[in-house]
């Protein structure tokens, strides 16, 4: 083990982490108003209903905002990292790491996938990476 923290699924998110593990990425849809959202919460930002389900994402978009990180925020983290916020091309945006050749070249407005990455024997992290990264 690392000694990086492991994620530690709640009833509300282990939906996420179950789809992580196969692969696939799921956001929080709210159908009374429309919203996709991230982080989960008991009851959509947008609307306060409790009525939201997981919907599958194409896993593509777009770096809203990002900065390198330089110092690791703890033990089993290697810096420097890119984190960066990804708006999702189907609704919804993730604080997510962007896992680039070097992480200063991760910009505002590249676009990127996510790719999955086993973490644990119960925990796969998605991280996102370049759609085109250069060769």
């Amino acid at each position: 083990m690392t000694g990086r923290p492991v994620p530690q699924p709640t009833p509300l998110s282990e939906p996420f982490w179950e789809a992580a593990r196969r692969g696939e990425l799921v956001i929080p849809h709210c159908p009374a108003c429309g919203l996709r959202f991230f982080v989960p919460e008991p009851a959509c930002p947008g609307c306060m209903s409790g009525d939201w389900r997981y919907e599958a994402s194409a896993g593509r978009g777009a770096v809203y905002s990002v900065t390198v990180v330089h110092r690791a925020p703890g033990p089993g983290f290697d810096a420097p990292f890119a984190l960066a916020v990804v708006d999702l091309d189907d609704g919804g945006t993730l604080l997510t790491h962007v896992d680039a050749a070097d992480p200063g070249d991760v910009v505002i407005g590249m676009r990127v996938r996510v790719d999955f990455r086993p973490f644990t024997d119960r925990i796969t992290l998605p991280y996102f990476v370049p759609e085109n990264p250069a060769r």
